[in-house]
Protein backbone atom coordinates (compact mmCIF):
# COMPACT_ATOMS: atom_id res chain seq x y z
CA UNK A 1 0.00 0.00 0.00
CA UNK A 2 0.93 4.01 -0.51
CA UNK A 3 2.12 5.80 2.48
CA UNK A 4 -0.80 6.37 4.72
CA UNK A 5 -1.15 8.55 7.85
CA UNK A 6 -1.23 6.48 10.93
CA UNK A 7 -2.04 7.60 14.13
CA UNK A 8 -1.16 5.37 17.41
CA UNK A 9 -2.16 7.02 21.12
CA UNK A 10 -0.15 5.37 24.15
CA UNK A 11 2.54 5.41 21.11
CA UNK A 12 5.30 5.60 24.08
CA UNK A 13 4.55 2.29 26.24
CA UNK A 14 5.24 -1.35 24.93
CA UNK A 15 2.75 -1.82 22.80
CA UNK A 16 2.05 1.45 21.19
CA UNK A 17 5.85 1.41 20.07
CA UNK A 18 5.94 -2.07 18.64
CA UNK A 19 2.66 -1.30 16.56
CA UNK A 20 4.06 2.09 15.09
CA UNK A 21 7.70 -0.02 14.55
CA UNK A 22 5.39 -2.44 12.31
CA UNK A 23 3.79 0.79 10.35
CA UNK A 24 7.10 2.39 9.96
CA UNK A 25 8.73 -0.73 8.44
CA UNK A 26 6.02 -0.73 5.42
CA UNK A 27 7.08 2.92 4.94
CA UNK A 28 3.41 4.44 6.83
CA UNK A 29 3.77 7.68 8.14
CA UNK A 30 3.22 7.41 12.09
CA UNK A 31 2.12 9.83 14.65
CA UNK A 32 2.56 8.66 18.07
CA UNK A 33 0.17 10.19 21.06
CA UNK A 34 1.00 9.89 24.54
CA UNK A 35 -0.05 11.37 27.96
CA UNK A 36 3.41 10.81 29.15
CA UNK A 37 5.78 13.79 28.96
CA UNK A 38 8.32 12.49 26.39
CA UNK A 39 9.10 9.88 24.16
CA UNK A 40 11.27 6.97 24.84
CA UNK A 41 12.98 6.57 21.54
CA UNK A 42 12.84 8.18 17.94
CA UNK A 43 9.86 7.79 16.01
CA UNK A 44 11.35 7.30 12.22
CA UNK A 45 10.09 9.45 9.86
CA UNK A 46 7.37 10.44 12.05
CA UNK A 47 5.91 12.96 15.00
CA UNK A 48 5.26 12.71 18.33
CA UNK A 49 2.80 14.26 20.64
CA UNK A 50 3.61 13.73 24.33
CA UNK A 51 1.69 15.46 27.22
CA UNK A 52 -1.69 14.95 25.73
CA UNK A 53 -4.65 14.60 27.66
CA UNK A 54 -6.26 11.79 25.51
CA UNK A 55 -9.67 12.27 27.71
CA UNK A 56 -9.62 16.03 26.63
CA UNK A 57 -11.68 17.33 23.90
CA UNK A 58 -9.98 19.88 22.97
CA UNK A 59 -6.52 18.53 23.24
CA UNK A 60 -7.42 15.97 21.00
CA UNK A 61 -8.92 18.15 18.08
CA UNK A 62 -6.00 20.02 18.63
CA UNK A 63 -3.85 17.07 18.06
CA UNK A 64 -5.92 15.72 15.10
CA UNK A 65 -6.01 19.22 13.45
CA UNK A 66 -1.88 19.31 13.64
CA UNK A 67 -2.19 15.70 11.96
CA UNK A 68 -3.83 16.67 9.30
CA UNK A 69 -1.90 19.81 8.53
CA UNK A 70 1.27 18.46 8.74
CA UNK A 71 0.54 15.23 6.85
CA UNK A 72 -2.11 16.33 4.83
CA UNK A 73 -4.61 13.65 6.54
CA UNK A 74 -5.32 10.72 8.71
CA UNK A 75 -5.70 7.29 7.10
CA UNK A 76 -5.74 5.02 10.54
CA UNK A 77 -6.43 5.50 14.02
CA UNK A 78 -5.37 3.34 16.37
CA UNK A 79 -6.43 3.42 20.24
CA UNK A 80 -3.23 1.89 22.78
CA UNK A 81 -3.62 4.08 25.29
CA UNK A 82 -5.31 2.75 28.62
CA UNK A 83 -4.60 1.43 32.43
CA UNK A 84 -4.67 -1.61 34.58
CA UNK A 85 -5.99 -2.03 37.82
CA UNK A 86 -6.77 -5.50 40.01
CA UNK A 87 -8.86 -4.60 42.90
CA UNK A 88 -11.98 -6.12 44.62
CA UNK A 89 -14.54 -4.02 45.32
CA UNK A 90 -15.06 -4.50 48.97
CA UNK A 91 -11.48 -3.40 49.49
CA UNK A 92 -11.11 -1.36 46.78
CA UNK A 93 -12.19 2.39 46.05
CA UNK A 94 -14.76 3.67 43.58
CA UNK A 95 -12.10 6.12 42.44
CA UNK A 96 -10.70 3.28 40.63
CA UNK A 97 -13.46 2.57 38.55
CA UNK A 98 -13.74 6.27 37.16
CA UNK A 99 -10.04 5.61 36.48
CA UNK A 100 -10.37 2.89 34.75
CA UNK A 101 -13.69 3.93 32.64
CA UNK A 102 -11.55 7.70 32.07
CA UNK A 103 -8.25 5.71 30.92
CA UNK A 104 -10.11 2.89 28.58
CA UNK A 105 -13.44 4.12 27.47
CA UNK A 106 -13.11 7.68 27.37
CA UNK A 107 -10.10 8.22 25.74
CA UNK A 108 -10.82 6.08 22.89
CA UNK A 109 -14.01 7.70 22.47
CA UNK A 110 -12.82 11.38 22.75
CA UNK A 111 -10.14 10.47 20.19
CA UNK A 112 -12.34 8.45 18.16
CA UNK A 113 -14.86 11.79 17.81
CA UNK A 114 -11.93 13.93 17.17
CA UNK A 115 -10.96 12.18 14.39
CA UNK A 116 -13.96 10.73 12.54
CA UNK A 117 -14.39 13.93 9.76
CA UNK A 118 -10.71 13.20 8.68
CA UNK A 119 -11.02 9.56 8.88
CA UNK A 120 -14.16 10.12 6.83
CA UNK A 121 -12.50 11.57 3.84
CA UNK A 122 -9.74 8.90 3.72
CA UNK A 123 -10.72 6.44 1.03
CA UNK A 124 -9.77 3.58 3.65
CA UNK A 125 -10.11 4.99 7.31
CA UNK A 126 -9.64 2.68 9.82
CA UNK A 127 -10.56 2.92 13.83
CA UNK A 128 -8.65 -0.01 15.46
CA UNK A 129 -8.98 -0.25 19.30
CA UNK A 130 -7.36 -2.62 22.54
CA UNK A 131 -9.84 -4.27 24.19
CA UNK A 132 -9.57 -7.65 26.31
CA UNK A 133 -10.23 -11.00 26.67
CA UNK A 134 -10.44 -10.62 30.18
CA UNK A 135 -13.45 -8.19 29.64
CA UNK A 136 -15.68 -11.15 28.53
CA UNK A 137 -16.01 -12.59 32.00
CA UNK A 138 -14.73 -10.74 34.30
CA UNK A 139 -12.63 -12.67 37.60
CA UNK A 140 -11.91 -11.23 40.91
CA UNK A 141 -10.52 -8.19 41.09
CA UNK A 142 -10.80 -7.56 37.49
CA UNK A 143 -14.26 -5.86 37.86
CA UNK A 144 -13.48 -2.49 37.04
CA UNK A 145 -10.83 -3.32 34.57
CA UNK A 146 -13.29 -5.68 32.31
CA UNK A 147 -15.96 -3.19 32.99
CA UNK A 148 -14.30 -0.67 31.30
CA UNK A 149 -12.83 -2.83 28.81
CA UNK A 150 -16.12 -3.80 28.15
CA UNK A 151 -17.06 -0.96 27.32
CA UNK A 152 -14.14 -0.39 24.95
CA UNK A 153 -16.09 -3.49 22.72
CA UNK A 154 -19.40 -1.74 23.02
CA UNK A 155 -17.76 1.79 21.84
CA UNK A 156 -16.26 -0.36 18.60
CA UNK A 157 -19.48 -1.90 17.34
CA UNK A 158 -21.42 0.89 17.90
CA UNK A 159 -19.01 2.77 15.82
CA UNK A 160 -19.23 -0.07 13.27
CA UNK A 161 -23.27 0.18 12.74
CA UNK A 162 -22.94 3.87 12.76
CA UNK A 163 -19.98 4.08 9.63
CA UNK A 164 -21.63 1.22 7.67
CA UNK A 165 -21.67 3.03 4.38
CA UNK A 166 -18.52 4.92 4.71
CA UNK A 167 -15.34 4.20 3.97
CA UNK A 168 -14.10 3.59 7.82
CA UNK A 169 -14.01 0.32 9.64
CA UNK A 170 -14.52 -0.21 13.08
CA UNK A 171 -12.57 -3.29 15.19
CA UNK A 172 -11.01 -4.00 18.26
CA UNK A 173 -8.34 -6.69 19.36
CA UNK A 174 -8.61 -8.56 22.90
CA UNK A 175 -5.67 -9.85 23.97
CA UNK A 176 -4.64 -11.80 26.69
CA UNK A 177 -1.81 -11.14 28.90
CA UNK A 178 0.71 -9.09 26.94
CA UNK A 179 4.48 -9.98 27.23
CA UNK A 180 5.82 -6.57 28.45
CA UNK A 181 8.56 -5.42 30.51
CA UNK A 182 6.07 -4.47 33.00
CA UNK A 183 3.80 -7.53 33.16
CA UNK A 184 6.94 -9.47 33.48
CA UNK A 185 7.73 -7.06 36.57
CA UNK A 186 4.20 -7.69 38.21
CA UNK A 187 3.92 -11.04 37.62
CA UNK A 188 8.01 -12.22 38.20
CA UNK A 189 6.61 -15.82 38.91
CA UNK A 190 4.28 -16.41 35.70
CA UNK A 191 4.62 -19.09 33.07
CA UNK A 192 5.34 -16.62 30.39
CA UNK A 193 5.15 -18.86 27.63
CA UNK A 194 1.72 -18.25 26.33
CA UNK A 195 1.56 -14.35 26.86
CA UNK A 196 0.89 -12.64 23.52
CA UNK A 197 4.30 -10.36 22.23
CA UNK A 198 3.42 -6.89 21.54
CA UNK A 199 4.62 -8.04 17.47
CA UNK A 200 2.14 -10.30 17.08
CA UNK A 201 -0.16 -7.91 18.38
CA UNK A 202 0.66 -5.21 15.72
CA UNK A 203 0.58 -7.49 13.18
CA UNK A 204 -2.80 -8.19 13.52
CA UNK A 205 -3.51 -4.59 13.42
CA UNK A 206 -1.46 -3.86 10.63
CA UNK A 207 -3.77 -6.67 8.41
CA UNK A 208 -6.99 -4.90 9.95
CA UNK A 209 -5.38 -0.97 8.59
CA UNK A 210 -5.04 -3.21 4.90
CA UNK A 211 -7.30 -2.67 2.08
CA UNK A 212 -7.31 -6.66 2.56
CA UNK A 213 -9.65 -6.04 5.92
CA UNK A 214 -11.76 -3.75 4.00
CA UNK A 215 -14.57 -6.05 4.98
CA UNK A 216 -14.35 -6.49 8.72
CA UNK A 217 -16.00 -4.28 10.58
CA UNK A 218 -17.78 -4.44 14.30
CA UNK A 219 -15.17 -7.22 14.76
CA UNK A 220 -13.69 -8.63 18.43
CA UNK A 221 -10.57 -10.19 17.60
CA UNK A 222 -8.85 -12.48 19.99
CA UNK A 223 -5.05 -12.96 20.10
CA UNK A 224 -4.54 -15.32 22.97
CA UNK A 225 -1.53 -17.37 21.81
CA UNK A 226 2.09 -16.82 22.79
CA UNK A 227 5.19 -18.11 20.50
Amino acid sequence: MASRSIVVTGGFGALGRAVAGAFVEQGHHVSRVDFAPEAPDENLGGQDYPGVDLSDSAACEKVVADICATVGGMDVLVNIAGGFAWETLDDGSLDTWHRMFTMNVVTAATMSKASLTALRESDAGRIISIGAGGALKADAGLGAYAASKSGVHRLTEALAAELAGTTVTANAILPSIIDTPANRSDMPDADTSNWVKPEAIADVIVFLASSAARSISGALIPVSRGG
